[in-house]
């Protein structure tokens, strides 16, 4: 029993030191991204509507060309301002496989409110044949699922750049300062004016990752400012409370004295 209970002991400790050496071996050589001045940010931040809405123009526009977000329903987007009329018009520019019909056929349809994202690819061998057998991630959480989140994202897409002299760039690679190992398969996804923004904003590539950076953070978590407004009022209770339970042992202390 203790062999074996020392031998458990061991491999857990192997395992913590594996996986504290594979951290350490990938954030050598990728600079930490710099932390950016999000609204959302701190106990009281909330999202900035216009910069998610608009982030949601350059996913639309850019990155869905590769990227899926399967946990996106159409519907979703008026919880960040939009009106059910453009939900509707922008679910309409998307096909989406429903059925059996009468026929007991499966058929495409415009997508409708209810419906998700539908994915640029109908399968994953499909995704990778067409990016080169690497398999382009779900953006859905990703804001949540990299450490540095938002900051991870902007600073990934403002960070291509030509290679120092010294080093080489495999062939389908790109040379990225915040990605780690610095090569990354995925090219420059934003070049100026790659969308043109309903609000008349400036579409230069910093604008352009700022704003998609905040959708995919208000994608991952869209009930943020509800557990911050939640924090503050247990905060408020509890001091509230305080103050009850204060008051009450000096009238107690009082009486005793």
């Amino acid at each position: 029993m203790r062999m074996r209970s020392a031998l458990l002991a061991a491999a857990f400790a192997a395992a913590v030191a594996g996986f504290t050496t594979q951290r350490a071996a990938a954030a050598e050589g990728a600079p930490t991204p710099p932390a950016e001045a999000w609204s959302f940010n701190g106990i009281f931040g909330t999202y900035d509507r216009g910069a998610v809405q608009r982030g949601f123009q350059v996913y639309e526009g850019v990155c869905h060309n590769c990227h899926s977000a399967k946990y996106l329903a159409f519907r979703n987007l008026e919880d960040v301002g939009l009106s059910d009329d453009a939900v509707k018009a922008i679910a309409a520019n998307f096909q989406v496989t429903d059925g059996p019909n009468d026929s007991g056929d499966m058929f495409q349809r415009p997508a409708r409110p209810s419906d998700r994202m539908p994915s640029p690819f109908p399968n994953e061998p499909a995704a990778r044949a067409a990016n080169g057998g690497a398999l382009p991630p779900d953006l859905s959480l990703m804001a949540k699922a990299r450490e540095g989140g938002p900051d991870y994202i902007y600073s990934i897409l403002t960070g291509f750049a030509d290679p120092p002299p010294d080093v080489k760039v495999p062939e389908g690679m790109n040379y990225n300062l915040y990605f780690p190992g610095h090569m990354i398969a995925m090219p420059p996804p934003l070049s100026e004016g790659a969308v043109t923004y309903d609000d008349g904003t400036k579409a230069t590539i910093g604008q352009m990752a700022s704003d998609v950076s905040q959708f995919l953070m208000w994608m991952a978590e869209p009930k943020l400012e509800a557990r911050k407004q939640t924090g503050v009022k247990v905060l408020l209770f509890l001091v509230v409370l305080i103050g009850l339970f204060y008051a009450y042992k000096r009238k107690v202390w009082a009486d005793l004295h």
